[in-house]
């Protein structure tokens, strides 16, 4: 092997690694498991009408989208339904509904009319981990992606959601959104908020 084969060798080694164990993606439900504060249960922490407000990156690292949603999740139980209305800021509008099933051992398996198969996620202290593949609308190329859903759970009771997107293993767009009760339930009010 020539010397400049090896380098390349090396520098490939580093990249995966370097993806596999210390990017976003390489986060583990474990790594959250007996942190500080209440866990994360989406029967108590997804219900009622919700906002959610984000933005989306595109792969270069740039707003790409912007948009407001509006959330209403019902449970029965340990089944649940979350119906999604998102406005973006080019004035298109887009619905989803997912079906959510908790499992005893914290496991979550969820549906979805664009979501490819079933979605599988995990709760672990005061996060929620989600995989699952999304076919995009045919107005955004109608590709298959492979996404990757964090939420996070915050000491006031908003959550923040983080997703990436990935084609052929690449990350091609980010999400980052928080999302919080419509009514403000469950924030802690703030010195000086009282009138």
């Amino acid at each position: 092997m020539t010397a400049a084969l090896i380098v390349a060798i090396c520098i490939l080694a580093l990249v995966w690694a370097r993806n596999r164990w210390a990017r976003f993606a390489a986060q583990s439900p474990a790594d959250y498991a007996g942190q500080d504060g209440p866990a994360f249960d989406l029967r108590t922490h997804l219900v009622g009408p919700l906002i959610c407000e984000g933005v989306i990156y595109g792969p270069l690292g740039r707003v790409t989208s912007r948009f407001h949603g509006q959330f209403d999740c019902t449970w029965d139980g340990d089944t649940g339904v979350m119906d999604e209305h998102f406005t973006y800021a080019n004035g298109t509008t887009q619905t989803r509904a997912w079906v959510l099933s908790c499992h005893a051992d914290g496991r979550v398996t969820a549906t979805a009319e664009d979501v490819v198969g079933t979605a599988q996620g995990v709760t672990s202290g005061p996060a929620f981990q989600m995989r699952y593949r999304i076919k995009l609308p045919k107005d955004a190329g109608g590709h298959v992606l492979s996404a990757i859903d964090w939420m996070y759970l915050t000491p006031n009771g908003t959550i923040t959601n983080r997703s990436q997107f990935y084609k052929l293993g690449i990350c091609v767009a980010e999400l980052v959104a928080t999302i919080r009760p419509a009514d403000g339930a469950g924030h802690i009010e703030r010195t000086g908020d009282k009138t």
